[in-house]
């Protein structure tokens, strides 16, 4: 049986006679190790992703349509600042419900 060792980037395993020991480089070791990860995560997203599919439905909000959910506050509690004194139109919007500190 053979036991990759990362530490010291070398391969043992038993022969005939004696331990038969494979030397490789830090580079290949990493490239290795990418190509194991890649292999490996592409066979379980080949099993797993059909079952999310399968389990998950797909929903698309309606933009549109307002909701609760929505970060915007109605226009009420907001009012109007002026921002340049010579020019009456620009302006920002600020809220009215903001808390005293």
């Amino acid at each position: 049986m053979a036991i990759p060792n990362y530490t010291y980037l070398k391969l043992k395993m038993l022969g005939l006679n004696d331990v038969i020991t494979v030397s490789s480089t830090f580079s290949h070791g990493v490239t290795c190790d990418r190509e194991h990860f890649e292999l490996a995560t592409a066979i379980i997203n080949s099993f797993e992703l059909p079952r999310l599919g399968e389990s998950s439905t797909l929903t698309v909000p309606d933009y549109n349509k307002p909701n609760s959910s929505m970060a915007f506050h109605p226009f009420e509690e907001t009012k109007a600042v002026g921002i340049d004194p010579t020019d009456p139109t620009k302006t920002v919007r600020i809220g009215t419900q903001l808390p005293a500190k």
